[in-house]
């Protein structure tokens, strides 16, 4: 009866693959180091890599800052920390294209078709028993009738039963070229961890290594440094409206560091951190790299703040913002405001709109970063702006003397950014959250020679800057 259905070799098959497919993905689990069905960031801090990424920050705070094994451990814990991001997620995608597909293979489709087949086998057994009866009998009429109607129920499902297994076996044929596929994506994916494992791991190390012998990357007398140049310079060095160490940062920022709690507040590792910053002055920055150490990219956006030498909201209005911001009166209080900002130089202005529309969506986050727009004042507020150095005081000092009146400052400016830069801007929706962005892409300075080495072509974002033409 087999025989007659011209699928002997395609029989053959579904048992040797149902038992394929269990063995493999019970072998492919044992394989994962982390728990299946976590999300991915529970699941990359139960990684070895990851607890042996926080034991090397533990470790290095006991050393201070010119030890060599400090700054190697900073380095190495930044390191780990991205090989365990990127475990994590090529075991997310190994459960999601492999592992499940596998088990249901195993567990749902092919003994679905084993059971089919079973049953295909003992209708036929039944059918063949009731048909010798029938044909034994020598009984009377009304018994001999009786058997051949077994013999005819018997066929009725035998011939349901053979259906139901000759489209199952069809199926399975039909698909088995998409199962072998499994095998193959399996395949893929370790080849795309291993290389971007490798990639990061060669590239750093080579780094890692320069900067252990005090040699530092060299650069053309063509290139400038972005960090401490003058904002107006840069930007026409670059034929840019956003300076690139903020355009960078925010864009990084988007991606990953939302929802990080203290995000400007918490220390990086100083090393990556210098590390960034060498990088943007370079314009050879990777943010698949730096993505994955959010407090690191904050640091480096604050540093770029912090060494401009004129503060972004400037030395001339420094007075003018805090007789602003003293108005009691809410709405007179944000008109005030609006005056200054209509005062601020073209440029100072985009980037400043640029950074504020930024930083009030990130305190949109607060019951998950914990950054309200206090707290995002009182950590960036003096790095944005301060008063002009006399003699010899130092700008830290003036800064922290002014700090909290800078806060003053600063928080309306988060809470209403809205209404104070009312400019129209594009829109990015981020799952069920709404930015005012726009997908413009970036420019990349006209004096660098080397463009950004992300391993995906991936699309950036960046803020609206275009001011109007009344202000």
């Amino acid at each position: 009866m087999n025989a007659s259905f011209g699928c002997n070799k395609v029989e053959q098959r579904v048992e040797p693959a149902k038992k394929a497919a269990q063995i493999i993905y019970k072998k492919l689990v044992g394989c994962l180091q982390s728990q299946q069905g976590l999300e991915p960031e529970r699941r990359m801090k139960k990684l070895p890599l990851m607890m042996l990424s926080v034991s090397m920050a533990e470790s290095f705070k006991d050393f201070d800052g010119d030890s060599s094994i400090r700054k190697v451990l900073e380095m190495c814990c930044f390191m780990q920390n991205f090989l365990a991001r990127t475990l994590a997620d090529f075991e997310m995608k190994l459960e999601k294209a492999v592992l499940v597909p596998l088990n249901k293979l195993s567990e749902e489709d092919l003994p679905e078709i084993l059971k089919n087949k079973k049953q295909f086998a003992k209708l036929t057994t039944d059918w063949n028993n009731a048909r010798v009866r029938s044909q034994a009998s020598t009984g009377p009429q009304a018994k001999q009738d009786g058997l051949r109607e077994d013999v005819e129920e018997a066929w009725k499902r035998l011939e349901s039963i053979k259906d139901q297994y000759s489209a199952d076996l069809y199926h399975f044929a039909t698909k088995e070229d998409e199962y072998a596929s499994y095998f193959i994506r399996l395949l893929e994916l370790q080849a795309e961890y291993h290389k971007v494992s490798y990639e990061f791991l060669e590239k750093n190390i080579i780094e890692l290594k320069e900067s252990h012998t005090h040699t530092e990357p060299q650069m053309s007398s063509s290139e400038k440094k972005v960090f401490g140049e003058p904002l107006l310079s840069h930007l026409e060095s670059c034929g840019r409206k956003i300076a690139v160490p903020i355009e960078e940062c925010v864009s990084m920022l988007l991606r990953t560091g939302l929802r990080e709690e203290g995000l400007f507040r918490l220390a990086a590792a100083a090393s990556v951190v210098k590390k960034l910053k060498s990088c943007l002055d370079l314009g050879t920055v990777d943010q698949n790299e730096f993505s994955y150490d959010p407090h690191a990219v904050a640091g480096a956006l604050k540093c770029y703040l912090r060494e401009l030498p004129e503060p972004l909201m400037t030395f001339e209005l420094y007075t003018d913002w805090f007789k602003a911001a003293a108005e009691k009166e809410t709405d007179e209080k944000l008109k005030q405001l609006r005056t200054v900002l209509q005062k601020l130089p073209t440029e100072n202005y985009n980037n400043l709109r640029y950074l504020v529309q930024f930083l009030s969506h990130l305190s949109e986050q607060q019951a998950v970063n914990r950054m309200t727009p206090s707290n995002i004042a009182i950590v960036l507020g003096p790095n944005l702006l301060w008063p002009r150095c006399e003699g010899s005081t130092s700008l830290l000092d003036m800064a922290s003397a002014s700090s909290v009146q800078v806060v003053t400052v600063i928080e309306p400016l988060i809470q209403y950014s809205k209404i104070l830069f009312p400019e129209g801007t594009g829109t990015l929706h981020k799952g069920s959250q709404t930015f005012f962005l726009s997908a413009k892409p970036l420019k990349r300075c006209l004096h660098r020679t080397r463009q950004l080495s992300c391993r995906a072509p991936t699309a950036k974002i960046c803020l609206h800057w275009t001011r109007q033409s009344d202000h």
